[in-house]
């Protein structure tokens, strides 16, 4: 297979970093556990992750081309692989933020070096959206294993146990893995090398113009929204499950992988059903479906926590049916990016790329402080109700970006 090695590297890099990523929603149980931290308190752990990948991708995205893909994906590597190592010897929570701000800086240079990369491995549109919709697959099943990398260090026994930090010994040797691969991996980034002699504001100059094209100020509203979403419900469905269904810490961080394992799967069958069907049709059905499963799922978390639960088996059926969202909400994402990208010509890629994870961020942390201010003041049976707004404004500016698509 042409470019296997440079492939291979996209998809252990994301992995590693799905795991990190969205350990959050762990980290914020455990933090409120080990460190008596608020539930508003600990939602700022969002905010050191997102806001680090938001503000590195503003800095870097103009400038990465610079750079080079291949020495900002092997920089970042090299950072969470030393982030990981320190961070056992420092049990305390805002060591836990300072983790989740080089996690998320590193993403930034990570995921704008894979988006940016799939243009120069790929041939045409078709393949471009099938190894997008593969990667952002893989970056799933990281989130799913690692929720059972978390929860095998979690013990129930003690819940003020900090020995759950010994986790990131094994990540720190995943990450140094995937910085030995790409080391090793070729990558022709000729065809997107900056002009000799131009300065950053002039590259900056150019994501200005990207960002005045109303295509992509649609693309944008649809981006931050639906991360707005998700993130909302990642990071809180382990809070979720442990306060509003009464399940252990470590089967409420275990159960919340369904979550992901749907998210996966719906984006592998993504990947086959968009080369069959009308894109708009596939998202619309699913943002209405999704809404539909809310309303659904939500009341029956009513009473749920009167019995005790020990395992899967006596879990109540709300543990099971919400996280099922995934399903529904995962070809959203991985479909706008490679439409927007597609678009584009590839040395606009970059661009695009940092623009993309900019408002991302913004979205994952606007929907995880606001999910956790009202898990505290409204309680967490009302919190999942409040991604019916923005589903309902993502419908809407799914219409425009189709016809400006067109």
């Amino acid at each position: 297979m042409q470019n296997w090695q440079i492939k291979l590297s996209l998809f252990l890099n994301y992995f590693v970093f799905a795991i990190l990523l969205n350990s959050v929603g762990t980290v914020i149980l455990q933090v409120q556990n080990n460190f008596g931290v608020s539930q508003s308190g600990a939602s700022v752990l969002e905010a050191y992750k997102d806001l680090s990948i938001a503000l590195v991708s503003f800095l870097v995205s103009s400038y990465i081309t610079r750079i080079g893909y291949k020495n900002a994906m092997l920089i970042a590597l090299g950072v969470v692989t030393a982030a990981c190592f320190v961070m056992p010897f420092t049990a305390s929570f805002w060591s836990t933020k300072l983790l989740f701000a080089a996690v998320g800086s590193s993403f930034a240079l990570i995921k704008m070096s894979v988006y940016s990369t799939i243009g120069l491995v790929t041939r045409d549109k078709k393949e471009h959206i099938s190894l997008m919709n593969f990667i952002e697959s893989f970056f799933m099943v990281g989130i799913l294993l690692g929720y059972f990398i978390f929860s095998y260090f979690v013990g129930d026994h003690d819940p003020r146990s900090t020995a759950w930090l010994k986790v990131y010994y094994l990540l720190g040797g995943i990450s140094l893995a995937a910085f030995l691969l790409l080391l090793s991996a070729p990558l022709d980034e000729s065809s997107v090398k900056a002009e000799p002699g131009g300065s950053m504001a002039a590259d900056f100059g150019k994501m200005f113009r990207l960002l005045a094209l109303p295509l992509v100020i649609v693309f944008i509203i649809c981006a931050f929204f639906y991360v707005l979403i998700e993130q909302s419900i990642m990071s809180w469905l382990p809070t979720y499950n442990q306060q509003v269904l009464k399940l252990p810490s470590a089967l409420s961080i275990e159960m919340a992988s369904i979550l992901a394992g749907s998210t996966a799967l719906g984006r592998f069958l993504a990947g086959i059903l968009l080369k069959k069907l009308n894109w708009h049709t596939v998202l619309s059905a699913c943002l209405v479906l999704a809404a539909g499963l809310v309303l659904l799922a939500v009341p029956l978390a009513q009473g749920a926590g009167e019995r005790t639960v020990t395992g899967w088996a006596d879990a109540p059926p709300a543990a099971f049916v919400f996280p099922l969202i995934g399903l529904l909400l995962a070809p959203i994402y991985p479909a706008i990016n490679s439409l927007i990208l597609s678009a584009l010509p590839v040395q606009q890629h970059g661009l695009m790329s940092g623009l993309i994870i900019i408002f991302s961020a913004l979205g994952g942390t606007t929907g995880s402080i606001i999910t956790g201010n009202i898990f505290e003041h409204f309680g967490g049976q009302n919190a999942f109700y409040f991604s019916l707004l923005p589903i309902g404004i993502m419908l809407v500016a799914l219409y425009f970006f189709r016809k400006m698509v067109k």
